[in-house]
C-alpha cells in the first residue's frame, strides 16, 4: 500500500485508452447535485465514458434536479433504485453497473459535493498511470487540514481512534479507513465478492479488509476536509461498532478460526463445494451408505448433481454413472466423471429425454429447488428399476437455528443453508414424508446431518474438538427434528417401472 504526499492539483489527466466512469451516489440531494455535477472538470467530462448517478430512492426532488441538469457532453445517467439500498448496497449496485458495463475503473463521487469534483483528475490519474487496484482520498494524513476544513474534534478523535483499531486489527497502515472518496479498477471489482459485504456504512471498511485479502495495490492521496450543508445519515455509534465487528470477524478468519464466505477470494468452482471434511455431512453419510452396497456395474442416476460430489466417488467405485444437471459451468467442470450428461431443466422432465432405467437415484440438495417436486418423484419412479433405491436428502426447516429466528421475528434468508432464499419449498420431517407417501416411495432408512461447523468454525477439524463434534452428532441423532440440519431418506421403488 502506497500514500502519495503531494497535494498539488492536477488540471488535466489521459484516460490512455481505459474505459472510466464517475459513479455518483445521491440520497436526498436535490439542493446539491447540480452544483457537484457543475463542479466536475472538464477534463473528466473529456475522458470518461459515462457520469451515473444513482438516486438510491429519495424522498425528495435529487431525481428531477438531475434530470434537469444542463450537461452538454451527452455522458449523463441517471438511475433511480426502486427502493433504498442503503449505503453499502448503493455502491455495490453501482459498482456491479461499472463492471457490467465493460469500464475499467470507476471513482465513487459523493452527490451532496462533501468531497470536492476538482480532485477527480487526481484519483484517476492513480488508477490509469500507476495501475492502482484501490485509490482513497484521504481526509487524515494531515490532521491539521481535517480540523480546518470544519470537520468536529469528537470526529477527528473517533477518526484516528477507530482507524487505529482497524489498523492493528487487520494488520494495514492505512491513514484513514472513513473517507467516501474513492477509486477501484473493475479487475478488483471482479475479484471480490462484492455482494457479501454489508449494505450498510461499514461496507466502506469491508472492501478495504478485501483489499488486504486480496493483496491489491491500494493508494492513499491527501484531500482537502470539507463539512457544510449537507445531512450526515450515520449512526455513528452503530457504524463504529460495526466497523470494529467487521475487523474482529476479518481477523478470526485470517486466523482460521471461521470461515467467512465475505472474505473469501476464491472462484467458487462446484468442486470447491464438497464436503467429504465433516464426517457427518450429507454428502459423507450418503456416500457411507452406498459404499457398503456392491457398486460394480450399478447403474446410477445423479439428479442436480452440481458438485459431483457423491458421484465423484462412486464412478471410481465400479458404478457406471449419468447426471442431470442444468448449470454449464458444473456440466464442464465435472462431466467427465459420467458416462453420459444431461444438460436439461428438471422443471421439465418430460424434455430431459432419459434412457433405459437405472438402480440407484441420487436427489441430493435439490428438490427444494424445483417447481413440482411431486411431478419430478413420480417421473423418476418410471427410471428406477423395482427395488431399486432412491436417495434423497432436504433441508430441515424445522433446524432450532430457524425456529429461534423466526421466535424472535425473523425469517433470515440467505445464499445456501436451510434458509436459501432460492429455495421454493421448506419441510420438516413429517411434512415431507407425506410427500413421498403421496407419491408412493416406501421410506427404508432415515437420517439427518449435522450442522455444517467445519465450513464455519474451521478449528473444529482440529483433533483437540473431536469429543465436542461427538457432543454434537450424540445431540443430532437424538433429537433429529430439533438439531437436525438435513433430512437423509432411502427410498425404494416397490413397482414395476413399465407399469407407472
Amino acid at each position: 500500500m502506497n500514500k502519495q504526499e503531494s497535494t498539488a492539483a492536477i488540471t488535466d489527466f489521459s484516460a490512455n485508452g481505459m474505459r472510466l466512469g464517475v459513479f455518483v451516489l445521491a440520497y436526498n440531494a436535490e439542493k446539491l447535485i447540480a452544483s457537484t455535477l457543475s463542479r466536475i472538470p472538464e477534463c473528466v467530462w473529456r475522458e470518461v465514458e459515462v457520469v451515473y448517478v444513482v438516486d438510491d430512492c429519495s424522498t425528495d426532488d435529487t431525481t428531477r434536479a438531475v434530470t434537469q441538469y444542463p450537461e452538454t457532453h451527452g455522458k449523463l445517467e441517471i438511475i433511480r433504485n426502486r427502493v433504498n439500498r442503503r449505503y453499502g448496497g448503493n455502491q455495490k449496485f453501482g459498482y456491479q453497473y461499472a463492471i457490467d458495463r465493460g469500464l475499467d475503473a470507476v471513482v465513487m463521487l459523493h452527490g451532496d459535493g462533501q468531497y470536492e469534483p476538482e480532485l477527480l483528475p487526481n484519483l484517476f490519474r492513480i488508477l490509469v498511470e500507476e495501475h492502482a487496484d484501490v485509490v482513497i482520498g484521504s481526509r487524515m494524513m494531515t490532521h491539521l487540514g481535517a480540523l480546518r476544513g470544519g470537520m468536529p474534534k469528537y470526529k477527528i478523535v473517533a477518526n484516528v481512534g477507530l482507524t487505529a483499531a482497524e489498523n492493528l486489527i487487520a494488520g494495514m497502515h492505512l491513514s484513514e479507513f472513513h473517507s467516501g472518496y474513492r477509486g477501484y479498477s473493475t479487475r478488483f471489482l471482479r475479484r471480490i465478492p462484492l455482494w457479501r459485504c454489508s449494505d450498510e456504512w461499514h461496507f466502506d471498511s469491508q472492501i478495504l479488509f478485501l483489499a488486504k485479502q486480496a493483496k491489491a495495490k491500494l493508494v492513499e492521496i491527501p484531500i482537502p476536509t470539507h463539512y457544510g450543508d449537507e445531512v450526515c445519515h450515520v449512526n455513528g455509534i452503530a457504524y463504529g461498532l460495526n466497523c470494529l465487528w467487521s475487523v474482529f470477524l476479518y481477523r478470526l478468519h485470517r486466523m482460521g478460526v471461521v470461515h467467512l464466505a465475505r472474505y473469501d477470494l476464491m472462484p467458487e468452482r462446484t468442486i470447491d463445494r464438497r464436503k467429504f471434511n465433516d464426517p457427518y455431512s450429507s454428502h459423507t453419510l450418503i456416500f457411507n451408505r452406498l459404499k457398503n452396497m456392491p457398486l460394480e456395474g450399478k447403474r446410477v442416476l445423479d439428479v442436480g448433481f452440481g458438485c459431483a460430489a457423491i458421484a465423484s466417488r462412486l464412478a471410481p467405485a465400479g458404478a457406471v454413472v449419468d447426471g442431470i444437471e442444468i448449470s454449464e459451468e458444473a456440466c464442464e467442470e465435472n462431466g467427465a466423471i459420467f458416462r453420459r450428461v444431461y444438460r436439461k431443466d428438471l422443471n421439465k422432465p418430460d424434455e430431459i429425454g432419459l434412457e433405459g432405467e437405472y438402480d440407484i437415484i441420487l436427489l441430493a440438495d435439490t428438490i427444494q429447488y424445483l417447481v413440482s417436486p411431486t411431478d419430478v418423484l413420480s417421473f423418476l419412479k418410471k427410471h428406477l428399476v423395482k427395488g431399486g433405491i432412491l436417495i434423497i436428502s432436504v433441508p430441515n426447516f424445522v433446524n432450532f437455528t430457524t425456529r429461534l429466528a423466526i421466535l424472535f421475528g425473523h425469517m433470515p434468508m440467505g445464499s445456501r443453508g436451510i434458509l436459501d432464499a432460492q429455495a421454493l419449498h421448506y419441510w420438516s420431517n413429517a411434512e415431507f414424508r407425506i410427500l413421498l407417501k403421496r407419491t408412493s416411495w416406501l421410506v427404508r432408512d432415515h437420517a439427518v446431518s449435522g450442522l455444517p461447523v467445519f465450513l464455519i468454525f474451521p478449528f473444529l477439524s482440529r483433533p483437540l474438538f473431536r469429543p465436542l463434534l461427538w457432543t454434537g452428532r450424540a445431540l443430532t441423532k437424538l433429537f433429529k427434528g430439533l438439531f437436525g440440519y438435513q433430512n437423509i431418506y432411502v427410498c425404494e421403488n416397490p413397482n414395476e417401472n413399465e407399469l407407472l
